[in-house]
């Protein structure tokens, strides 16, 4: 879970920044939209949309942000019809990324995508270049204060969790897609609430980063992550405990 970890860690940290805060709103409202287009607008029906606002809750996205989103993917207030796409490319040190993108204008947001992996040192790649090394899996983050490694595995186990690991702050568990709403049940079950609960795609193997290839692949990753049409972005390199630190520590 190096990779996913990681970035998971720093994305959270920066998400805190004020002047990135409306840049959040945007890419959780698109979420709401897609999910409340896809599977109507009740969240105890469809649990994609109820997953999208509860990640905008935690957020401390607004409510009437929340109901608005809502009612715009359930066709009630008009506005953009939104697509998903997958990008995939390389980024330095053979890293391979994907961008998980919800757009208006496929075109446009293409652009955008490709100049940004030239600029860092990285290319877009054709569809399936890198994609088959990630698999797509229920992804739960749980503070390291609310429980111990061996209670976690207790709760989880029985609703079909495969993995544990720890960064020290945090347990990371990772499931089968499938099971996402059964392990959620599980933890509410035993009082526990995630930091993130969502399907992410994990990946296979880890590219190690060391300081001097380190500080680009993350320029790359912060620049993608910056355009509103990218919705998640995930690569799969692990961090030496220092720079890791010092990217924590970064304004």
């Amino acid at each position: 879970m190096a990779g996913h970890s990681h970035w998971a860690n720093i994305q959270r940290k920066k998400s805190h920044v004020d002047k990135k805060r409306g840049k959040l709103f945007t890419k959780l409202s698109r979420a709401i939209i897609v999910a409340a287009q896809h599977g109507g607008g009740d969240p105890d029906a469809n649990l994609p949309l109820r997953y999208a606002i509860d990640k905008a809750r935690k957020a401390s996205m607004p409510n009437d942000n929340i109901d608005r989103a809502v009612k715009k993917g359930c066709g009630e207030t008009g506005g953009d019809n939104f697509e998903e796409i997958l990008y995939e490319g390389c980024g330095p040190a053979g890293v391979a990324v994907l961008c998980e993108i919800l757009t208006e204008n496929r075109n446009r947001t293409a652009g955008e995508v490709r100049k940004i992996f030239e600029v860092h040192g990285g290319n877009l790649g054709a569809t399936g270049c890198v994609a088959w090394m990630f698999d797509l899996k229920s992804v739960f983050t749980i503070p390291t204060s609310a429980i111990t490694e061996e209670q976690l595995f207790e709760v989880v186990a029985d609703a079909g969790a495969e993995d544990i690991q720890s960064d020290g702050e945090n347990f990371t568990v990772t499931a089968a897609p499938e099971v996402l709403d059964d392990v959620s049940r599980a933890l509410a079950e035993a009082d526990l609430t995630p930091v993130s609960a969502e399907l992410s795609r994990v990946p296979q193997n880890y590219v190690e980063l060391d300081s001097s290839n380190a500080k680009s692949v993350l320029r790359l990753m912060e620049a993608l992550d910056d355009n509103d049409d990218v919705q998640n972005v995930t690569a799969n390199f692990s961090l030496p405990d220092d720079v890791m630190a010092a990217a924590m520590d970064a304004e």
